[in-house]
């Protein structure tokens, strides 16, 4: 097998073109360039005109268009009083609505582009969040501090909880937004009733977040659910404007259960949730009265000997009550199944070894469901679409890459953006049925002005020997297969996270190049545990965080030290969050294979971690003591051989600034020299231009100690 990719390897060598004479990047543009000067030119800020094909788009140029996808004619916006009704962009740089003050002006009706003549206003209470308006746009709901309140068009809000505690919640995401959950206001689909999620965290223990610009610094405590501890408590409820009255929805079970899915019945009279057992491996879809709040029935169950992880709710097809798509994973792989509430029937539609990533909608005349997948590829994704009568599938785009698709309402256009390493960026509307195609914009390559890499996709069997796994190996330039080099391998390799895709640049990340452009070899890769290829492939990690993934890891390393020109004695490795974690295991639990490591955001100790995610994943420490023990760090920091470096966050309140603040003090207890550097002010990452500053700060780390 080492001999075949090498030979493999051999002749790539040959093929690959010769880098010529180009500027190389500077460290802002490795950094932040794909997102700003660097990327490539398209169309931003589009949306579908509710009921309508008409398109509305800032073009490459800036200029605000609306295309008619039916006639195929563009059309100028001229001036920026266009607002936006739920489902609408507006056209500046704002996104779905615009604040004067503290009034809220967005879209009702027809479109008038240089007056606001004909918009509603709705009046905001200042301080608000988490706006959501109700279907039509006469209605909208919002959250101030802890409590929910709500507006109609032409009235005043007011509110609808008066909670005290600012740890008795409603209308906000909860669970930690683990499950697929972003919000936590569910118009019903008229607009006539409001669902809303309460969680009452006062039990939860209090966990301090460090404010340190002010004299003295400021102390501000959130509740933090560790694994293995007590967490919070969510109910939904059910406002009725009309009457004023709130109706709680009667979920059975414990208090510390999930509950996800949230989705309205079409005729409003029925409400679904997903309840999830807070061990995470049973699911119940109950179906509950809206008027009363009483459960009705168990439409189906999921089980798993692992776990079982909701993410979508549930969508209906168009014009039933009864049918609807459901997301389970119950076949290895996550899937649309059809749903037949009146039949008692559950069929799967998109059956096969493939991951089903979005739906997209549906068309009703063809009785067809729109959604992407990665059908043809773990590393790609395109459009389908499928009958959910007789099963036919076909696929709506062509060639190799990535698509991301934007549904008209009814289904006939989407809006598609694609890439892949060879072409930086499309945006076409496509006829859902295949009978047109108009190009809005084909951007040229951002990069070519600039030496590039030779970019190499290699793919190697995993720790059991039979799994294909893929990675991407980056040669610096001006490369000589007679010299030796240095190597970076970056990685995640954790749950929800792909870095290796069909997409533009083919590298992944400028900075990989910037480090080609400097001498290094990089690799990257995606093992065991990380998302896009099917419940198997993820679960390997159960109970056993970083162990099986680090196996993969090593075989990648194994393959680097084959190569005749990679210096084994100078490898280093970089990951931020499990990233860091993983980092941070290989410099303790496989000493010697890196001479140099920077881990950001690490784990040190999953205990410390927050309920959802790592009792998924770990079950509770009192359940599995000893894969908790197998990969806390703290204990191991006498293994280190090299240099490593530890980057956080002080205001980190996803993995809390105490992780490595204890793995700090592990090394000065145990005598062990390690390398420390914190951002005041910074919570899990660090973004926009101080990350110019940690991105300098990690290569010079790399150059100092490579």
């Amino acid at each position: 097998m080492k001999r075949l990719l090498l030979s493999a390897f051999a002749a790539s060598l040959f093929l690959s073109p010769v880098c010529a004479q180009h500027r190389q990047y500077t460290m802002a543009e490795a950094t932040n360039g794909m997102a700003t000067t660097l990327a490539p030119k398209s169309i931003k800020g589009q949306a579908w005109r509710p009921g309508t094909h008409e398109l509305f788009f800032r073009n490459p140029a800036g200029t605000a268009e609306i295309f008619n996808a039916d006639n195929k004619q563009h059309a100028s916006v001229y001036g920026q009083a266009i607002y936006a009704q739920k489902g609408f962009q507006w056209l500046s740089q704002h996104s779905g609505y615009t604040l004067s003050g503290d009034t809220l002006k967005f879209f009702d009706g027809n479109l008038n582009a240089t007056t606001a003549a004909s918009n509603v206003q709705a009046v905001l209470q200042k301080g608000y969040a988490n706006l959501e308006f109700a279907p039509g746009g006469q209605a909208y709901a919002f959250t101030l501090d802890n409590n929910l309140w709500f507006g109609r068009k032409g009235e005043a809000p007011h509110a609808i909880t008066a909670d005290k505690d600012i740890n008795i919640i409603s209308g906000q995401a909860v669970h930690r937004n683990e499950f697929g959950i972003e919000k936590g206001i569910f118009f019903s689909p008229k607009g006539r009733l409001l669902a809303y999620y309460r969680m009452d965290q006062t039990m939860v223990e209090d966990y301090p977040i460090i404010d340190w610009a002010p004299v003295p610094a400021k102390n501000t405590n959130i509740k933090y659910p560790f694994a293995g501890r007590t967490s919070h408590q969510v109910t939904l409820q059910v406002y009725d404007p009309a009457s004023g009255t709130t109706t709680p929805i009667q979920t059975e079970g414990p208090k510390d259960q999930y509950l996800t899915c949230v989705t309205w019945s079409p005729d409003e009279r029925y409400i679904y949730i997903a309840i999830l057992n807070r061990d995470q491996n049973h699911l119940w879809l109950n179906q509950y009265d809206a008027q009363t709040g009483k459960k009705v029935k168990t439409l189906l169950q999921e089980q798993d000997d692992k776990y079982v992880e909701p993410q979508h709710p549930l969508a209906f097809l168009p014009g039933s009550n009864t049918k609807f798509i459901w997301w389970s994973q119950r076949d290895g792989y996550m899937h649309l199944w059809l749903c037949d509430m009146e039949h008692n029937q559950m069929r799967c539609l998109t059956p096969g070894p493939y991951v089903v990533n979005d739906l997209l909608g549906f068309h009703a005349s063809r009785k067809e469901i729109i959604f992407t997948s990665a059908k043809e590829s773990p590393l790609e994704k395109h459009g389908y679409a499928v009958n959910w009568e007789n099963g036919k599938l076909r696929r709506l785009d062509s060639g190799p890459g990535t698509h991301n698709y934007l549904l008209s309402e009814d289904g006939a256009y989407a809006f598609d953006v694609f890439s892949s390493e060879t072409l930086p960026r499309k945006a076409v509307i496509r006829a859902t049925d295949g009978t047109s195609l108009e190009l809005l914009a084909d951007a040229p390559n951002p990069l070519a002005d600039f030496e590039r890499p030779r970019i190499i996709d290699t793919t190697l069997l995993a720790a059991d020997g039979k799994t294909t796994l893929y990675g991407k190996l980056i040669l610096p330039t001006h490369f000589d297969p007679n010299k030796k080099y240095p190597v970076i391998v970056y990685l995640y390799n954790g749950p929800h996270v792909q870095l290796i895709r069909n997409s533009f640049p083919a590298s992944g990340n400028l900075w990989y190049e910037y480090l080609a452009q400097h001498g290094y070899v990089v690799w990257t890769m995606d093992g065991r545990g990380s998302s896009n290829r099917g419940l198997q492939f993820e679960q390997v990690i159960f109970r056993h965080l970083g162990t099986h993934e680090m196996d993969d890891q090593l075989r990648g390393v194994a393959l680097l030290k084959s190569m005749p020109f990679v210096d084994s004695t100078r490898m280093g490795v970089h990951g931020w969050s499990f990233g860091g974690f993983m980092t941070t295991s290989l410099m303790l639990r496989h000493p010697g294979v890196f001479k140099v490591a920077v881990a950001g955001g690490p784990v040190m100790d999953w205990s410390m971690y927050e309920v959802m995610y790592g009792e998924r994943y770990m079950d509770t420490p009192e359940q599995n003591p000893e894969g908790y023990k197998e990969s806390a760090l703290y204990d191991k920091v006498k293994n280190l051989k090299g240099k490593l470096l530890v980057i956080h966050g002080t205001q980190d309140a996803t993995v809390v600034w105490q992780h490595s603040i204890r793995f700090v003090k592990a090394c000065v207890d145990a005598g062990i020299q390690m390398d420390y550097f914190v951002y005041p002010g910074y919570e899990h990452n660090v973004r926009g231009k101080d990350r110019v500053h940690l991105m300098q700060k990690i290569t010079n780390y790399f150059d100092q100690n490579l």
